[in-house]
């Protein structure tokens, strides 16, 4: 046999492979249960190799279920039903306040106004909760049904992805991130109700999730998927006057960011404090777009007409 094979026969260097969790560490070792791969900080030894810290949970539950025990499933009562009984509880107030109609068609717009809905000249006067109370207000049935599914299609994946309390900080704050974008940059006689701002956020936390994880097949089919369904969004906003597609990119982009610096970078303190200080510049850039536009509104001559108007 030639010891000096030809350089075309060279074998091509081994693949890099990157940690499930940490998408920036590369590594060389594979969780024995799952077989996926893992870096140093979540290398749990087993007794054959190591395993991840997702699969030593699981095999800690088994464990404290017993062999002898059926192996009955029971569903977690997770943060996205919560949230989707609140967008419940939110409707059936506005059909109770607003009469039969108001399940097909929505109350009327001082009955919105009324319960909470999202009004710029009012917000500049002081009500700033409706940034707020606006997520669990909808106009009729066909609108909370599509957010409820929305939440439902992507607020499973990203509760078990970010855990329950992430998951709760981003869908309150991307919601009131699409809020303020929808009073800084909307008319000011707009009247804007729905979850969709905090919907898109979800969403754009499920997109950071999967770009941090694209050297994988699946996250890589996820975001194609994702591009498409953006797409589809941006025709039907532009399609219908009546949709608020500037919460909806308010919420999206701050969904992209607060889903990516949550995970954080580097090591394990070092994640913690990034994550702390991006969401944190998040917040402060809101209420600084909160404080612009109330003092642009304000010093407009209509200001106290306006207020005097849509007021109930």
């Amino acid at each position: 046999m030639d010891p000096n094979p030809p350089t075309g026969l060279t074998p091509a260097p081994p693949t890099i492979e990157y940690c499930y969790r940490h998408p920036n560490t590369p590594t060389g070792v594979h969780c024995t249960r799952c077989t996926r791969p893992i870096c140093t900080e979540c290398m749990i030894p087993a007794p054959v190799g190591y395993q991840c810290p997702e699969c030593v949970q699981q095999a800690r539950r088994e464990f404290r279920q017993g062999p002898g025990r059926p192996r009955l499933r029971v569903a977690r009562f997770s943060a996205t039903k919560i949230l989707l009984l609140a967008l419940l509880a939110g409707f059936v107030l506005e059909v109770a306040e607003g009469g039969p109609n108001a399940f097909l068609q929505g109350p009327s717009l001082p009955k919105l106004i009324q319960l909470g809905a999202m009004q710029p000249w009012l917000i500049a006067d002081g009500q700033y909760w409706r940034l707020f109370t606006a997520i669990f207000l909808h106009d009729g049935l066909i609108h909370i049904a599509f957010n409820a599914y929305a939440l439902w299609l992507f607020g499973q994946f990203v509760d078990d992805a970010y855990g329950t309390r992430r998951f709760l900080l981003l869908f309150f704050l991307t919601g009131l991130l699409a809020s303020v974008t929808s009073y800084v940059f909307s008319n000011p006689n707009t009247i804007a109700v729905g979850a969709s701002g905090a919907v898109f956020g979800i969403f754009g936390a499920f997109i950071a999730y999967h770009y941090r994880r694209r050297n994988l097949a699946a996250s890589a089919a996820s975001l194609r998927w994702a591009m498409t369904m953006i797409l589809l969004n941006a025709f039907l906003a532009f399609s219908f006057r009546t949709i608020d597609w500037r919460a909806h990119a308010g919420g999206l982009v701050a969904g992209l960011l607060a889903g990516y610096v949550l995970e954080g970078f580097g090591t394990r303190s070092t994640r913690r404090v990034v994550a702390i200080a991006g969401i944190a510049a998040m917040i402060v850039l809101g209420i600084a777009a909160v404080v612009w536009r109330t003092h642009d509104l304000q010093a407009l001559p209509q200001f106290h007409q306006a207020v005097h108007a849509f007021n109930v």
